[in-house]
């Protein structure tokens, strides 16, 4: 009759004693168990005493070095953020601040790229009348109808984009001039001068393989494109 009346009480604790092999977090994640049984071991030494403090004192130090992890790239990429800005805010005034169209090729030419910290900055624009490459190292770089779409595309298939930030850019002698083979990344903003005007764009070359790349935002980039299209539009008549 004893042994019956334990059974139940027996097979609870042996089926409690397979959860907690199966899943330690029961116990570990629990402050009030672990509270309990850290009390209760106080002073025991046997060789079947767990040292559960230890043991809790790991896993707490485990979620603290995430959780600074965490803290510490998200600072990061709030300074990172509050950088580009900046920088983008500047480039803005300084295209603004041009007084005619001739100052404002020189901007792009100079001041641009020392203020997005890049090595080559040119305004492309499609003509059927394209000279030829050898008269193209200059900041303006006409290039055939068809160029600026095929070279956004990082695929022939893949659809045009707006805005293009990568890495590994093809080599175009062409484009860049003198600069293109030292090239590692570029961002290419696709710019809209209007109805019956032909494809323009204004393409940044950097010889830094991580200053752009796919995956990073381009909102500010998208901001920089307005502006540029809506001076070149008041320039161009």
């Amino acid at each position: 009759m004893a042994v019956t009346e334990h059974a139940p009480e027996a097979r609870a604790v042996s089926d409690w004693r397979a959860r907690v092999l199966a899943d330690p977090s029961l116990i570990l994640d629990d402050p009030a168990i672990m509270r309990a049984m850290v009390e209760a071991t106080e002073g025991q030494v046997a060789s079947n005493v767990v040292d559960l403090r230890a043991m809790a004192m790991a896993r707490l130090e485990a979620q603290l070095a995430r959780l600074k992890d965490t803290h510490d790239a998200v600072v990061a990429a709030a300074y990172e953020n509050v950088a580009a800005t900046n920088q983008i805010h500047r480039a803005v005034d300084a295209i603004l601040a041009a007084p005619d169209f001739e100052r404002f090729l020189q901007v792009l030419d100079g001041e641009l790229a020392d203020i997005l910290q890049v090595a080559s900055v040119r305004l492309v624009l499609e003509d059927a009348g394209a000279p030829a490459p050898g008269q193209r190292d200059t900041v303006v770089a006409m290039q055939p109808p068809g160029f600026i779409v095929d070279y956004m595309r990082p695929t022939r298939t893949a659809p045009a984009r707006r805005i293009v930030l990568r890495q590994a850019v093809p080599f175009d002698g062409d484009l860049y001039g003198p600069a293109g083979g030292t090239i590692r990344s570029e961002a290419l903003m696709r710019l809209d001068l209007g109805r019956g005007r032909g494809e323009a764009m204004l393409a940044l070359g950097s010889t830094e393989p991580q200053h752009y790349k796919s995956g990073q935002a381009t909102d500010l980039m998208a901001f920089f494109t307005g502006v540029v299209e809506k001076v070149l539009r008041r320039w161009l008549g």
